[in-house]
């Protein structure tokens, strides 16, 4: 009933205020017969003037009186016609308004709309999300908050968060939940995909970092065996990243719905693929670089961006140089010095020239910014 009674006063409430304008007398029109009937009446005085002066004939004044005097009704009548009319039209759009438009609405609520729902305050929906995503997310988050340090919550909110492309949120609940529940590959993993979300697409040190510890903790999971190939072709070491992905290929079954993709990957290194990484290292360096930690390495491959940035300037013609080196900055979380290096690159390769546009088609996959260019 108390809804009813609300939806009869809301109807009420946009009656009036449509009413109002057609309520109010309009102000009196300039039309043609309004106007011919005071000019008929001007012409009666003016007569009356004339005569009294002398300036026409009582005959003539009577006549000319009786001609104006018939102009004067006929005019009267027409005004009169019209304001009945307009009048006609008040009268029709306030019935419109009070009883059409009401019969309208609540014809289309009975036929789309549940007056026997029961009213449901967000408590309620809450207490019976059913099936509604969003309502189960708030209600987590509202659990979680009273109790930050239920490892279980985040672990079950983390990958909710991811598949709803809230990746912040997911790689913060995959945090809380291996801190308190401890690592697991599907944890680190969840984590480490988060975190290349947010670095748009490129394995970042942190996130390489997650998918380490996880691939010790379960050796043959191709989900973190294929980050970490990624991770070396964004790094440019192309025969390492071509053998990892070669040998996740050999490993998966026939039928595994992420071999496609590995394959290829395996077609765009391209068979027998020699480019060497940063710095041309060596063999005993590659070697060395197997067995030190994941910092050592780190600072290894720093060595060897800066070794080959010093060549670039030394030759800045090298255009696999300068890609290789943009990429690496990306991988080090050096966005400013690759932002710099890609518009040093486009000196010597203008935007309009082939080397130009990849080097800009780099740009946009790893969300440089690339001011002035837009080719």
């Amino acid at each position: 009933m108390l809804f009813w009674i609300l939806v009869a006063i809301l109807t009420a409430a946009v009656a009036a205020v449509l009413l109002l304008p057609l309520l109010r007398r309009p102000p009196a029109a300039a039309n043609d017969a309004g106007h011919d009937v005071e000019v008929y009446r001007d012409q009666l005085e003016e007569l009356k003037r004339d005569e009294a002066t002398g300036l026409i004939g009582a005959g003539e004044a009577e006549l000319a009186r009786a001609e104006v005097a018939r102009r004067l009704i006929a005019a009267s009548k027409a005004e009169a016609g019209e304001k009945t009319r307009a009048s006609g039209r008040n009268r029709l759009a306030q019935a419109f308004v009070i009883v059409v438009l009401p019969a309208i609405g609540l014809c289309l609520y009975l036929a789309t709309g549940r007056p026997d729902l029961p009213a449901q305050p967000l408590a309620e929906r809450l207490a019976n999300p059913g099936n509604d995503i969003n309502i189960l997310i708030a209600r987590a988050e509202n659990h979680l908050a009273r109790n930050p340090n239920d490892g279980a919550g985040w672990d079950l909110l983390a990958p909710i968060y991811y598949r709803s492309s809230r990746m912040e949120d997911s790689a913060n609940a995959y945090a809380q939940a291996i801190r308190l529940l401890g690592e697991s590959p599907e944890r680190l993993d969840g984590y480490a995909e988060a975190l290349i979300a947010l670095g748009d697409g490129v394995v970042t040190a942190d996130a390489r970092k997650q998918l380490e510890a996880s691939l010790k903790l379960k050796p043959d999971n191709p989900r973190t065996r294929y980050y970490l190939a990624l991770a070396l072709e964004q790094e440019g070491k192309k025969p390492e990243a071509r053998a990892a992905f070669e040998a996740l290929a050999k490993d998966s079954p026939v039928d595994a719905a992420w071999l496609p993709l590995v394959n290829k990957h395996i077609a765009a290194l391209g068979e027998g693929s020699t480019t060497p990484a940063l710095g041309n290292p060596t063999a005993d360096d590659v070697a060395a670089a197997q067995d030190m930690s994941t910092g050592d390495r780190q600072q290894m491959i720093a060595g060897m961006v800066e070794n080959l940035a010093a060549k670039l300037q030394e030759n800045p013609d090298n255009f696999e140089g300068w890609m290789r080196i943009i990429r690496s900055y990306v991988v080090l979380d050096q966005r400013p010095k690759a932002e710099a290096a890609l518009q040093t690159a486009l000196k010597t390769f203008p935007a309009d020239s082939e080397n130009g546009k990849q080097l800009l088609a780099l740009a946009r996959d790893l969300s440089i910014a690339v001011e002035g260019n837009t080719q």
